[in-house]
């Protein structure tokens, strides 16, 4: 089984992220950065396929030079080989201009049985990538899932929703994308960390995988980003003296807020 895990640096969620003046994109010398932790689950569930159904691993990056950090853990967890896509052209890029070019550099991996992902990355939270990248694969997408298994050509997961538990299945080749309860990713040991150093990483550009690069970037964004504020503190919440009638006022205040 042939699989290919979209992997993603973001900043760090303990730090504190900034726009940039100029553009108003992500000010990446600000904070620190990470392999995406809904990421790291993805590459943990190929693993255990792999391990389970043998073939490749490969791990499918797009971002600036240091997104090679990322790239260098997934391969410390097990994965076989990379591809970055690297370019000053990415610079900006939206939601579907990054599914446009995650899916050519898919086209360039032989064979793919299945393509894993995290549901949304923990800064933009978009939750929208893996979906567009199968729309334009022409291949079905089985997403928000929770445990993810393969029988033969089929493959099943559990997505977990607010009215219960939906059991879904498709045909491979196919496109899933899976949330935060899918499993706990692996610690890289030292000898996967050693071993990641000589494994193959191929960088290439959006001239190279024939992207026109007015369709990425900041100037071929449907979306534009025009401030930032921080979250506003939380309230200190209303407080409920109990003189006996405690419950009583507790009861108003939940019909207040039309729970009950």
């Amino acid at each position: 089984m042939n699989i290919v895990v979209l992997v993603k640096q973001v900043p760090d969620t303990w730090s504190e992220r900034k726009l940039t003046d100029a553009d108003h994109t992500l000010d990446r010398e600000s904070a620190d950065a990470v392999l995406d932790e809904i990421n790291e689950r993805a590459v943990e569930e190929a693993l255990q396929l792999q391990e389970a159904h043998g073939g490749e691993v490969t791990v499918i990056a797009m971002g600036p030079d240091r997104a090679t950090d990322a790239i260098r853990k997934a391969l410390s967890m097990g994965a076989d080989k990379a591809i970055h896509v690297s370019d000053e052209a990415l610079h900006g890029s939206d939601s579907l201009a990054t599914a446009k070019v995650l899916a050519k550099a898919i086209g360039t991996v032989e064979n793919v049985d299945l393509v894993i992902a995290g549901n949304e990355a923990t800064d933009g939270r978009a939750g929208a990538v893996p979906a567009m990248v199968a729309e334009l694969l022409g291949l079905p997408q089985v997403t928000q899932l929770r445990k993810v298994t393969v029988e033969g050509t089929t493959i099943k997961g559990e997505r977990e929703t607010d009215e219960g538990v939906a059991f879904l299945e498709a045909s491979l080749p196919a496109v899933v994308s899976v949330t935060e309860k899918i499993n706990e990713p692996r610690y890289p040991s030292f000898k996967g960390i050693m071993a990641a150093k000589k494994k193959p990483v191929s960088t290439v550009t959006v001239a190279d995988l024939g992207v026109d690069a007015s369709e990425v970037g900041l100037s071929g964004a449907w979306t534009q980003v025009l401030e930032a504020a921080p979250k506003p503190p939380r309230s200190a919440g209303q407080r409920v003296e109990d003189g006996g009638d405690g419950g009583a006022k507790i009861a108003e205040f939940l019909v207040g807020q039309k729970l009950i």
